[in-house]
Parts: C-alpha cells; sequence; structure tokens
C-alpha cells in the first residue's frame, strides 16, 4: 500500500479514467503499474535521480507491454494518453522529493 499522503489521495490518470477512448479495464491496467511504482519506490527508497530512472524505466517498460491490450480495444496510448501518464510520473517522482526530475527521462523506455 502507498503511505505517501500526496500520492495515496492522487487521481491517478484522471483524465483517461474521464475519456471514454480508453477502456477502463486497460486504464486500471495502468494506474496498477503506477501504483506499483510508488510502493517499489517507498519500499527500495532511490536517493539518486539515477536509482529513480531505474525504477521509472522498469514501469515504463510495464506500459509498454499494454500497447497490445489497448489495441485490442480499438484505443491506443495516444498523444493525450501520452502527457496523461507522463505527468503522472512527474507527480509521482515531485511527491518523493525529486523535483529536478527530467520528465523525458523518466519515461526514457517508452515506446508510445
Amino acid at each position: 500500500m502507498i503511505t505517501n499522503p500526496k500520492m495515496k489521495a492522487y487521481p491517478f490518470l484522471a483524465d483517461m479514467m474521464n475519456d471514454s477512448y480508453f477502456p477502463k479495464g486497460c486504464v486500471a491496467k495502468v494506474k496498477a503499474v503506477l501504483v506499483r511504482l510508488c510502493e517499489t519506490i517507498e519500499a527500495k527508497e532511490p536517493k539518486t535521480l539515477a536509482e529513480l530512472y531505474v525504477l521509472t524505466h522498469a514501469a515504463t517498460e510495464e506500459i509498454n507491454d499494454l500497447e497490445e491490450a489497448f489495441a485490442e480495444e480499438d484505443s491506443e496510448i495516444e498523444t493525450g494518453a501520452r502527457e496523461c501518464i507522463c505527468n503522472d510520473f512527474a507527480v509521482i517522482a515531485e511527491a518523493y522529493g525529486f523535483v529536478k526530475a527530467d520528465i523525458e527521462e523518466l519515461v526514457a523506455t517508452r515506446d508510445w
């Protein structure tokens, strides 16, 4: 469970959840990745940006693996989804004290 108060109450992927283009089941899978990322950050307590990026790259690769699930539902991780997901990665980084994290580096392993 997430213990960080900001992330515990955070509405992950709110824009995607409110857009009928994105299948709710697929969005829930992306949300689960982001929640696990928070839990992993809390468990491993990265001290440097490099350590954080290792964790965010792994989460990004999990999201990469969901592209097919979106396609099967006649959807995709397109511009709006990318912005929403990247924003959540930035919020997560900031919530855990990494205010200088580079958004592009957080998701550098993305295929979307």
